[in-house]
């Protein structure tokens, strides 16, 4: 049970805790040895009992101002399984602040509040090695744990150290290189001989050049450790650590490698990855679009959403910088010439294809992408195959192509030789143009407008089809009725009891517990967090739960069942860690009923 250790944000595997000693740390954090005189800003709160190796030793007495390294024995990456047993610590059941030493191998739950990777500075410099370590160690140990590094960090890594999964760093590294005369920045790491000045402003280099000497190189690395480390705080409670990460790995080869190392790691980032977030998505290379956001968006679109409109043309038009793409000029002008008798998709990179009943949905209306005028090939090949499998199940009588030739183009032919589909083209020179609008509205002479009515209905199906499941809206909202005006709808049964309301930040749908109810009774799988027979009020804490389904990410609306209480929430944590978690708040509730 994790007595000391609590996450308080998340922004996929790196999170913002608290280390709960007597002086309370906040990580992602960088900690020392208490009695090591470390120059330099730096928290010294580990008290280290030593190695079993040399010696049998006495468990150790603890104090609640320190965290404690257990007596351990570490084992280098590879030791066979028959040694590792051979050698394998017992570690005690302590009532004090503790960290248990394990490798990949045998990390698995030991009552403690952190713990240490044996040999973590092997794995500097090896991608598959240093992401396989930390992401088997992070699975296998409580989730309400810290990880600690030691060895390994420095002011241009920890970014992705943290990024990867890790709270807790020392100085040893920067320490280091400070004493051999290596002055470290985020980018790079240069002799104290070829400086000649000092790029930096901590209190180190409050000084001339020729009186800096190592030591006080020594102090301006731990300086700059951990300021970059107070920058990475930052991030992480803005939802941009991600953003930061892809241009910081860049200065390191190794770095770089791991980042993308870590995208091959889908369902270890994905889990952790909120469903929604309020800050903006950048996406500024081909690299955003192995992001588990892009990834899971166009997963959904093209395995959970149903084209509701497919008995009308489809009509492919650019995406815009303004968002929702229905506020920009450009798209008001296509509206214009369309006057509802088609369905519209938006094509972009790097979200893939946006219909227009999700525009809203995170991250539809949150991402910001770089714009040369020229796709790369990964962009085209990315937005092609999500266009592809789009289309595959689909059966549109017309598909008009209302786009320009800039890379837009290129993917309609790619997509309409691989399907046999035609598509006409109505854009001219740009889609804007008066001849270019006249030929799109031509081209849909004879079509009805479809209702407002349907429109609305369609669009929160939409919505609860990639929310909650294929089929959801069908089976949520089969006798729908819808009040207020897009964006801000709420939706209704035939009764008119509301059921649910759109949330115009995200664009998803927040349930009442009557249409909690419905999903609960429906064949739609729900994501339940079962808990204590307690009336929760304002939040429910993972100590009161017994189980959550699997599936369950954080931004989730989530049904609330216990033998004293029915409700709906929204999830502050994943599933599983909800089931491994001993603090923390698990759900914000919205609404709540006593049984």
């Amino acid at each position: 049970m994790t007595d000391y250790f609590e996450i308080h944000e998340r922004d996929s595997a790196a999170r913002v805790g608290e280390l709960r000693l007597a002086d309370s740390v906040t990580t992602p954090a960088l900690v020392d040895d208490v009695d090591t005189a470390t120059p330099g800003d730096c928290w010294h709160v580990l008290d280290d009992a030593g190695s079993r190796w040399p010696t049998t030793q006495d468990d150790p007495v603890g104090d609640d101002s320190l965290l404690t390294v257990l007596p351990h024995r570490g084992l280098p990456a590879g030791t066979p399984d028959e040694v590792a047993d051979a050698f394998a610590v017992d570690y005690p059941d302590v009532d004090f602040p503790s960290a248990a030493v394990v490798s990949p191998d045998t990390a698995t739950d030991h009552g403690s509040d952190a713990y240490v990777l044996a040999g973590a500075p092997g794995y500097v410099g090896h991608a598959s090695a240093f992401v396989d370590a930390v992401t088997t160690v992070r699975e296998a140990i409580p989730a309400d744990t810290a990880l600690y590094l030691p060895g390994v960090a420095t002011p241009r890594n920890v970014a992705t150290l943290v990024y990867a999964g890790v709270d807790l760093v020392d100085p040893d590294r920067a320490v280091i290189r400070g004493t051999v005369g290596r002055y470290l920045t985020t980018d790079e790491a240069y002799f104290l001989e070829d400086l000649d000045e000092l790029p930096c402003a901590c209190p180190a280099c409050q000084q001339p050049r020729d009186e800096f000497n190592r030591e006080d190189c020594v102090e301006h690395n731990v300086n700059a450790l951990a300021a970059e480390l107070r920058r990475v705080r930052r991030r992480i409670r803005d939802g941009r650590l991600r953003d930061y990460v892809e241009g910081q790995a860049r200065q390191d080869n190794w770095l770089t490698a791991t980042f993308r190392r870590l995208d091959q790691e889908y369902g270890y980032l994905e889990q952790r990855t909120p469903l929604i977030r309020r800050a903006d998505l950048s996406a500024a290379s081909d690299d955003s679009l192995r992001r588990v956001e892009i990834q899971r968006f166009a997963e959904r679109v093209t395995d959970r959403y149903v084209p509701r409109f497919d008995d009308r043309p489809l009509v492919l038009v650019p995406c815009s910088a303004r968002k929702p793409y229905s506020d920009s000029q450009s798209h008001k002008q296509y509206h214009d010439a369309i006057k509802w008798r088609a369905h519209v998709v938006s094509m972009t990179s790097p979200i893939g294809v946006v219909p227009q009943e999700l525009e809203l949905t995170y991250p539809a209306q949150h991402y910001d992408s770089v714009v040369t005028g020229n796709w790369t090939a990964t962009e085209i090949e990315f937005v092609s195959r999500v266009l592809e499998r789009y289309l595959e199940g689909t059966d549109y009588p017309e598909i008009i192509a209302h786009v320009p030739g800039e890379g837009y183009r290129d993917i309609c032919e790619r997509v309409a030789d691989s399907l046999g589909r035609e598509f006409t083209y109505t854009v001219t020179d740009h889609p804007t143009t008066a001849d270019s609008l006249g030929y799109l509205a031509a081209e849909l002479e004879g079509w009805d407008r479809y209702p407002k009515r349907e429109r609305e209905h369609n669009t929160i199906r939409a919505v609860a089809d990639y929310q909650f499941g294929e089929g959801a809206g069908d089976e949520l909202f089969d006798d729908l009725s819808t009040q207020g005006r897009y964006p801000q709808l709420r939706a209704d049964d035939a009764d008119g009891e509301q059921l649910a309301a759109l949330a115009q930040q995200y664009g998803v749908l927040s349930l009442t517990t009557a249409g909690a109810r419905r999903w609960v009774e429906s064949d739609v799988p729900t994501k339940t967090v079962e808990i204590e027979p307690f009336v929760p009020h304002g939040s429910v804490l993972a100590p009161g739960i017994t189980d959550a389904s699997d599936d369950i990410r954080v931004g989730d609306d989530v049904v609330i069942r216990g033998d004293a209480a029915f409700g709906v929430g929204r999830a502050q944590m994943s599933g599983p860690e909800m089931r491994s978690s001993t603090r923390g708040i698990a759900v914000q509730m919205r609404h709540t009923e006593e049984l």
